[in-house]
């Protein structure tokens, strides 16, 4: 699939994956319309590409995504890559944490592709792209709010796919690993192979061009979740004690 010439509106482009995504998605020849919460973020990043067009917006706020939707107009494809982290273990419960990363990781999306998945549908052309997380294949020790929220998203791409497989909307899942970015910062435990998030951009820009609904990365350590969600309570716990 060749994404030259395209135009793609990526959400959540301050930091890390996203803002790596906007860089070599610009590199390949994109056209791109830029969401984040920060408007002073957005026009340095916009300001420093080829063909970007900043559009300011919060996922969190009905209101504010129907406006961006408008002001978008018509697009090839839509990368939602907004995501909200906080450590949290169930003794810990901070539910004003919890119910940000909720907002932010899948709420907000739902919102967005509201509006989103019935235009593409209706014309039948398109391309979704949902960021989940390796996280989101099973519970996992410390992840509260994080892992039901990317679990939920990556439920959500799956049910988008069914219903819309054999046309031509084409929906992809991109489950990440660890990526060296300021909300891993808050992780106190060791990152096994962490990639920086150039390198994760690499990886979520290969899947878009291929055929394939769902990719996780990186791929060793990657086959631990998703053959984890068969094992055994007991071992699997074990394993990610």
């Amino acid at each position: 699939m060749t994404l030259a010439g395209k135009s793609y509106w990526i959400v959540g482009v301050s930091e890390g994956l996203g803002r790596a995504l906007a860089q070599a998605m610009d590199k390949a020849g994109v056209r791109l319309i830029l969401s984040a919460r920060s408007g002073d973020r957005l026009a340095e990043l916009a300001g420093a590409l080829r063909d970007a067009t900043p559009l300011e917006m919060d996922v969190s706020e009905p209101a504010a995504v129907a406006r961006a939707v408008g002001a978008a107009g018509e697009i090839d494809g839509v990368i939602y890559c907004a995501g909200q982290y906080t450590p949290l273990k169930a003794q810990d419960w901070d539910a004003a944490a919890v119910e940000a990363m909720c907002e932010v990781n899948f709420l907000g999306a739902v919102r967005l592709l509201g509006h989103v998945v019935p235009r593409f549908a209706g014309r039948n052309r398109g391309h979704i792209v949902l960021i989940g997380s390796l996280a989101g294949f099973r519970g996992l020790p410390g992840a509260i709010g994080y892992g039901a929220s990317k679990a939920a998203l990556m439920h959500l791409g799956e049910t988008i796919y069914a219903d819309l497989r054999g046309g031509d909307v084409k929906v992809q899942l991109v489950n990440p690993g660890f990526i060296k970015t300021r909300l891993t910062d808050k992780n106190d435990f060791r990152m096994p192979l962490i990639q920086t998030p150039e390198q994760a951009a690499d990886h979520v820009l290969a899947a878009m061009k291929g055929r394939r609904f769902s990719t996780s990365f990186p791929v060793p350590f990657s086959w631990l979740f998703r053959v984890g969600r068969v094992l055994p309570h007991g071992l699997f716990y074990r394993i990610f004690r």
